[in-house]
């Protein structure tokens, strides 16, 4: 059977990693933990592991045969060709500072290709699921991206400049500078690319994601009308090199690779 026909099983299955993965994290957001001076007992630390590992045992149990790949614990290599891909805290800074604007990040990865995604936020009770062919659905209704006529009109988002080096910051910056400025969003992570696939931004742009970034995002954005792709406007998939655009209404794509790039491709 392809793989691809088993998605709702695949769906389910998801969802019971985001409610273990969002037990492991409640007890320790806001938690105060973070004074004690050893780097590995910092909240972040303690909850990202703790989910991790509960993700994980219910894949090994559920699907023995799939690869795991999980930013705290690595990768457990499978032989079915199918990986399950988990970031347990996107959003480290935003969730050490209170904010409930971090996300459990969850992605079916076949082929090199992301087919399935959810973004939970734990604390707001907020689940976004995409699938392949299937409209994104938060907390069981659907969402759609808005519209954008121009590039003028775009409210653009990023998690901070820190994260871009001089020359990509140079190149967002670019793009930025021809979006509607005074609604620019800075912070955010994962949540943006939320916010994006229900319609409440347009752009978001990002560098040095690495593939547990932005797996489960791609299906997620596109579920909900929207695009995903690297600055070149190629879409992404396990090759890519971690620099990603998503795009809330697609007929901006040239627009916005052009202002990006300014003629040079990456």
């Amino acid at each position: 059977m392809p793989p691809i026909l088993r998605l709702d099983d695949d769906i389910a299955l998801a969802q019971r990693l985001a409610e273990a993965a969002g037990e492991a994290i409640r007890p320790h957001f806001r938690s105060g933990v973070a004074t004690e001076r050893k780097p590995d007992a910092s909240p972040v630390t303690l909850a990202d592991r703790a989910a991790e590992e509960a993700m994980r045992r219910i894949l090994k149990a559920e699907r023995p045969q799939d690869t795991v790949i999980g930013e705290e614990f690595g990768t457990d290599e499978g032989t079915s060709g199918r990986s399950w891909v988990l970031d347990p805290i996107d959003g480290t800074a935003g969730f050490l500072a209170g904010r409930a604007i971090f996300g459990t990040l969850i992605a079916l990865v076949v082929e090199g290709w992301p087919v399935m995604g959810v973004i939970d936020q734990p604390i707001a009770g907020e689940r976004w699921v995409g699938a392949s062919g299937k409209p994104t659905l938060l907390n069981g209704t659907p969402v759609k991206t808005r519209a954008c006529r121009t590039l003028a009109d775009a409210t653009i988002a990023t998690t901070g400049p820190h994260y871009f080096s001089q020359h990509d910051g140079d190149h967002f910056m670019q793009l930025a500078s021809k979006t509607d400025y005074r609604r620019m969003v800075m912070g955010g992570d994962c949540y943006n690319y939320a916010m994006l696939a229900s319609g409440h931004l347009d752009i978001v742009c990002e560098a040095n994601l690495n593939l547990h970034d932005w797996a489960a995002l791609v299906p997620v954005v596109e579920g909900a009308g929207g695009l995903m792709c690297d600055w070149n406007g190629d879409p992404l998939h396990v090759g890519s090199s971690g620099h990603v655009l998503a795009l809330g209404d697609p007929a901006r794509q040239d627009d916005v690779v052009e202002a990006l790039m300014g003629g040079h491709h990456h």
